[in-house]
């Protein structure tokens, strides 16, 4: 974000987006859409008049952290954490210092007996985004308190244009869906051109319904390692 001015990522014109430049060029037709403007007159007055979360500067932290052409995995959730301190723009992922939501905890622990690699010491997931996973919500912002407040109102569209410039422009990444929504956002990738990894969530509602012991970790290393690509260290 340029200027302290500005609360948001989301300026004043539609059209000046403070995001990653490769995914700037890539997803500058989707600014430009009617439904663009329409999203951030909604999601700046919104953290006009109440708390939202990520704060402004986050929004788009999944993809600044991600360049396109650096992408190797990409995480589908749905929803930014809706609690103080929580979200800073990517999926599943706390600050340091946040306890761990019932989630992630169980994402560590099937990381655990998968990999062997033991529960990390914080939940902030941004050295995997360094590596190459990009932790994509489908909805980018949340009012306080409220799940799901800001679905229905251009967000989905979005997210659904950066995984289909993915899935069209790149080739043998791992597409992580966990749950049913992610996997219907995620239907329409080419299952011969990349890796699809599709299971329960790891919410404790669904956890032991097929998370558990699906083994994404390990198969999307040995599948990026098939492919001359370096292993994700989780």
């Amino acid at each position: 974000m340029q200027g302290a001015s500005h609360s948001s990522d989301l300026t004043h014109s539609a059209m000046d987006v403070q995001i990653e430049d490769s995914w700037k060029r890539r997803l500058q037709p989707e600014f430009d859409k009617a439904y663009f403007k329409t999203l951030t007159d909604f999601v700046r007055e919104e953290y006009r008049t109440g708390t939202v979360y990520p704060p402004g500067r986050l929004i788009f932290n999944a993809f600044n952290l991600c360049p396109f052409d650096r992408v190797k995995v990409v995480i589908i959730g749905q929803d930014p954490y809706h609690g103080p301190g929580q979200a800073h723009g990517l999926c599943f992922s706390v600050n340091d210092g946040v306890a761990f939501p019932p989630s992630l905890q169980n994402i560590f622990k099937e990381i655990k007996a998968d990999t062997g690699t033991e529960m990390p010491a914080s939940g902030n997931l941004t050295r995997w985004a360094r590596q190459g996973v990009l932790l994509l919500n489908a909805t980018l912002t949340v009012r306080a308190h409220q799940a799901g407040s800001h679905q229905g109102h251009g967000w989905e569209t979005f997210t659904d244009a950066a995984i289909r410039l993915l899935a069209e422009e790149r080739e043998h990444l791992v597409f992580i869906l966990w749950g049913a929504y992610a996997q219907r956002k995620g239907a329409f990738i080419d299952r011969n051109r990349h890796l699809v990894l599709a299971s329960a969530h790891p919410s404790p509602l669904s956890a032991y319904n097929g998370f558990f012991g699906n083994r994404h970790f390990s198969r999307t290393n040995e599948y990026l390692t098939a492919h001359g690509e370096t292993p994700i260290q989780w």
